[in-house]
């Protein structure tokens, strides 16, 4: 089971990013009720894929990382991809967190204005989150020998 682990990261990934495209649409068409069970799904999903990811990281790959094996243009863009990934991942959290924080209080105006920011970056890492697990799991080259 572990070792498919980053294959059900990127389904989570995946699934918070539809539920995120869902939550946007149903708030777009008035539809409140349905807009918060998206996103509490969203949040559900992303949390799950953040238990899978340490455990992963930490139980099953002992702290040693999969390694992108290729070079160049190539090797640059995944490491912009995985950077801005990561770092988005880390500012988005206590973003997402307060942004529930204000539904729960009701406070409509200030949840639209922090939701306005935390929505994009949150998609943004659910998306790359799914195109990192593709690159490295699926597109990553071969270990060249020296």
């Amino acid at each position: 089971m572990s070792v498919h682990l980053p294959a059900v990261n990127a389904t989570l990934n995946g699934v918070a990013a539809a539920f995120l495209v869902a939550g946007l649409v149903a708030i777009k068409g008035g539809r409140r009720e349905l807009h918060e069970r998206c996103m509490k799904l969203a949040f559900v999903a992303s949390a799950a894929f953040l238990s899978c990811y340490l455990y992963y990281h930490f139980a099953v790959a002992a702290g040693q990382p999969t390694r992108f094996h290729g070079d160049g243009l190539a090797r640059t863009g995944y490491l912009a991809l995985l950077a801005s990934h990561t770092v988005l991942a880390v500012v988005n959290l206590p973003m997402v967190l307060r942004t529930f924080w204000l539904a729960h209080k009701e406070r409509w105006e200030a949840h639209r204005k922090l939701a306005q920011w935390t929505f994009p970056i949150w998609l943004y890492v659910s998306v790359t989150g799914v195109a990192v697990y593709v690159v490295l799991y699926h597109l990553n080259p071969p270990p060249s020998v020296s």
